[in-house]
């Protein structure tokens, strides 16, 4: 007589492959648990590891960044500050002279796309992607854009 086997031992995909497996009288062999984790360890053990990857980069960038580089990427994080003001201002406070927003909000995102041509254009690695544009020539054609930006920026507040 075949040993009688509990419903909770028996899922229900498996049910047809237990009522075959008996009538073969062959054992069914058991499932292995898959080992669980703490949540507490796993938390521990990722922050840990994104620790590492944070402190690395941080270190990497500190050693191996020029320093024109690093003023560039300090003005750009000074302008998404600025940009994010403004908008927290228009939702805080309202958008009466929307001109005044638009054109304040377009110069900071303006400036930010051209400083970002800026670093594109002077970092070391990108030498062999323009051959033939200086230091010197970047900038120039950065402060004309700007200029141009901003002058229109001013033109479209009224």
């Amino acid at each position: 007589m075949a040993p009688k086997r509990n419903a909770r031992d028996i899922t229900p995909a498996a049910s047809g492959a237990a009522s075959s497996a008996a009538a073969t009288s062959s054992p069914v062999a058991p499932v292995a648990k898959a080992s669980k984790t703490s949540p507490a360890t796993a938390a521990a053990s990722s922050a840990q590891s994104w620790d590492k990857v944070v402190v690395n980069l941080v270190n990497y960038y500190q050693e191996q960044t020029p320093q024109r580089t690093k003023l560039i990427d300090a003005f750009m994080a000074f302008l998404v500050a600025v940009g994010g003001l403004q908008f927290v201002y228009c939702v805080l406070a309202g958008n009466y002279p929307f001109n005044a927003f638009l054109s304040g909000f377009s110069a900071t995102v303006g400036q930010f796309v051209l400083t970002a041509s800026l670093r594109i254009q002077t970092t070391e690695a990108n030498k062999s992607d323009f051959p033939s544009v200086s230091p010197e020539r970047a900038f120039a054609d950065f402060v004309v854009c700007s200029l141009i930006l901003h002058f229109f920026c001013v033109n479209f507040i009224n």
